[in-house]
């Protein structure tokens, strides 16, 4: 066991470990070693005697969260590190609203299901058709980032919106009471109403926590302010972690005000800044401090590193996209050959997930292995969400949404009308789906065939129902054989359009069967919808957990990038209109672009290369770019500029070209 030693700390990393008691205020900068500060403090605060089961760290991903526990348990042991409480925001609420939301009064049950992003998409779908009206057109997709919008901004959602957007929000939201089930906003307003609305349940949480952190605190909202807030305002231990120059995630709603106005709710807090960087050199780090220095508002700190000097930032003049990006793969392939320096030390960063179809080319040309953070989340292919639909079925008979997807996956006689009629007569009845499917004002009206192929399968969700009702881990082989029951494995081929799908899918199916097995063996008495709480909470780390299986060049966009370091950094297209982002201009948001840049910057370790171009080809045609208006706020003292664009006796300046600004933006805009 590695215990607590306070001698790996620096003066100011050893004041936020030591200042335990009331409200402070820990601002860390990129890479000044604030997962070791945090770690630390949970454990030092165990040591001077603060019982481990009052300790809450509240971190955003269950990755971060994971990572925590197992350093924390790694200084005080694992007997203390399993009493601690670290998880995500929608992790705590889940355990309040599991135990208290019957309080609330609203109808919901503590078994109640979580509904993630496709679930939410099929039930809005629903609404949508029922409530709208024959010429009314509105996206489920739309809907749902309105609907969430407004939610986390405490908001009526019609609030000048179209009465059908009003409409569909309050059907969408007594549709999912009706169904027993949350989304992931209902998680935060309704723990966030418990807290404040019951006294006695809110007294009772702060006595079990009552010495909390949260870590990246500029990232937080509105609704997770109100939660930090409410969860301790009595004893007022709160110790929140974040950087106000990396919060960049405004536009899907964290408040900067958070952290630049945290007195306001915790009046007069300890106030530790951590500007040693371990991770970069000192021209890259002046550099970045150049550039942030220009934001208003912001709570000044400057990094600096121990790490002397370095090799200058290269700013690259580049004809168009496709020189940049022969340009980026050529040094990448020469430095791997000649030097051995291995494919993962360099990562690519852009503004858009659009960038990167040039780079990707080129690199494919080179016959360079890399990765695109992103794509398609493993719990979002098909198979798995059919099977995660069986599952929540069979969790809940009141899962209509699961119920319906599930109804002739694979198919079994069960036609499209019927489910219509089912779920129209659900309607009148005011019951759910697989209510109305067995009563007489359905049956009634179905054939006898639709009436056999609805009867098996409820028959086999009960079937399994009752199955996992037990405890114990043999109901992880549970799921082997439903699928072999249904014939699934062999539905699969069918629906594939090549061999090779279907294999993968194959392997997806199997792949979900481990996953279930190894929960029920690591917590035989948790119940099949701990399970399900299980997949729908961590799904939002499956692209985080990708970066470390993959290998090769990193393709990666800058809000992807936070949190990651690389030893050498191609940060390209630093263009008006791309960064910053042409909506930054309407939206108010160039601060966010410019921290956004400043998280790029601060990725690199020792070498850094930025790069725009004077073409970009956009729409299949060549369209010319203004080189990013950023570049002029960063001290030079450290950069070398190349222009590579031969047929240009200087880069364009946007202060030199007047009207064509104007023109240039309404082809971006286009």
């Amino acid at each position: 066991m590695t215990r607590f030693d306070p001698s790996q700390l620096n003066p100011q990393q050893k004041s936020a470990v030591a200042q335990v008691d009331g409200p402070v205020l820990i601002l860390a900068g990129a890479g000044t070693g604030k997962t070791r500060t945090v770690t630390s403090r949970i454990a030092f605060m165990c040591q001077q005697g603060i019982p481990a089961s009052q300790v809450l760290a509240v971190t955003f991903t269950n990755k971060a969260a994971n990572e925590m526990r197992e350093r924390v348990a790694g200084m005080v042991g694992s007997k203390r590190g399993k009493e601690l409480t670290v998880c995500t925001f929608h992790s705590l609420c889940v355990r309040m609203l599991r135990q208290d939301i019957e309080a609330l009064e609203l109808g919901y049950k503590k078994n109640f299901a979580i509904y993630a992003a496709g679930d939410q998409i099929g039930l809005l779908r629903k609404v949508i058709a029922r409530v709208a009206g024959r010429d009314e057109k509105l996206e489920p997709q739309a809907a749902l980032a309105l609907i969430s919008q407004a939610r986390n901004h405490g908001r009526k959602v019609d609030d000048g919106a179209d009465t059908l957007l009003g409409a569909v929000a309050d059907t969408y939201r007594s549709e999912l009471r009706t169904l027993n089930a949350l989304d992931f906003d209902d998680l935060l307003v309704l723990a966030f109403e418990l807290l404040r609305d019951h006294p006695e349940v809110r007294a009772r949480w702060a006595a079990r926590f009552r010495y909390v952190m949260v870590d990246e605190f500029q990232d937080t909202n509105r609704l997770q302010m109100d939660l930090v807030r409410h969860l301790c305002g009595e004893h007022r231990n709160i110790c929140v972690v974040g950087d106000d120059d990396q919060s960049i995630y405004g536009w899907r709603g964290a408040e900067i005000a958070n952290i630049l106005e945290f007195e306001k709710a915790f009046g007069d807090p300890c106030v530790i800044k951590l500007e040693e960087n371990y991770r970069s050199t000192s021209a890259i780090l002046h550099t970045a401090n150049s550039l942030i220095q220009h934001n208003v508002g912001r709570r000044e700190k400057a990094l600096w590193s121990r790490i002397k000097g370095g090799d200058k930032i290269r700013l690259l003049a580049m004809p168009d996209d496709a020189s940049e990006a022969e340009f980026v793969s050529g040094e990448i392939w020469e430095a791997h050959t000649r030097s051995k320096q291995p494919w993962e030390d360099f990562a690519i960063l852009f503004r858009t997930n659009t960038q990167s179809r040039p780079m990707e080319e080129a690199l494919r040309e080179m016959k360079i292995p890399y990765r695109v953070v992103g794509g398609q989340s493993f719990f979002d292919r098909r198979e798995i969400r059919d099977l995660l639909a069986y599952l929540s079925a069979i969790a809940s008979s009141k899962d209509d949404i699961s119920l319906l997807r599930i109804a002739n996956s694979p198919p079994r006689g069960i036609g499209d009308k019927s489910l219509k009629l089912a779920t129209e007569t659900s309607v009148d009845l005011k019951s759910s789906v697989s209510e109305a499917m067995v009563h007489a004002a359905f049956t009634g009206l179905v054939s006898k065939r639709a009436q056999r192929a609805i009867a098996e399968l409820l028959n086999l969700l009960e079937k399994y129902r009752e199955a996992f009702s037990g405890v114990g881990a043999e109901r992880g082989d549970l799921l082997d054989l439903l699928v072999q029951e249904i014939g699934y494995l062999e539905w699969l081929p069918r629906i594939c359009k090549k061999p090779e799908e279907a294999l993968a899918r194959t392997e997806g199916v199997s792949q979900l069967s481990a996953s279930l097995r190894s929960y029920f063996r690591k917590k035989p008495k948790a119940s099949l919808r701990d399970f399900l709480d299980h997949v729908a909470l961590g799904e939002e780390n499956e692209k985080e957990e990708d970066i470390e299986k993959k290998s090769g060049v990193c393709l990666i966009t800058l809000h992807a990038s936070k949190g990651l370091e690389f030893p050498r950094v191609y940060l390209v297209g630093l263009e008006e209109g791309t960064l910053p982002h042409r909506r930054s201009v309407e939206e108010g948001t160039r601060d966010e672009e410019r921290r956004l840049l400043y998280v790029g910057i601060t990725r690199a370790q020792k070498q850094l290369s930025m790069s725009h171009c004077h073409f970009r080809v956009k729409w299949g045609e060549k369209v010319p770019c203004l080189r990013s208006s950023f570049i002029k706020e960063l001290d030079t003292e450290h950069i070398e500029e190349i222009n590579y664009a031969e047929e240009m006796a200087k880069p364009i300046e946007a202060e030199d070209v007047g009207g064509m600004f104007a023109q240039m933006r309404a082809m971006l805009e286009e």
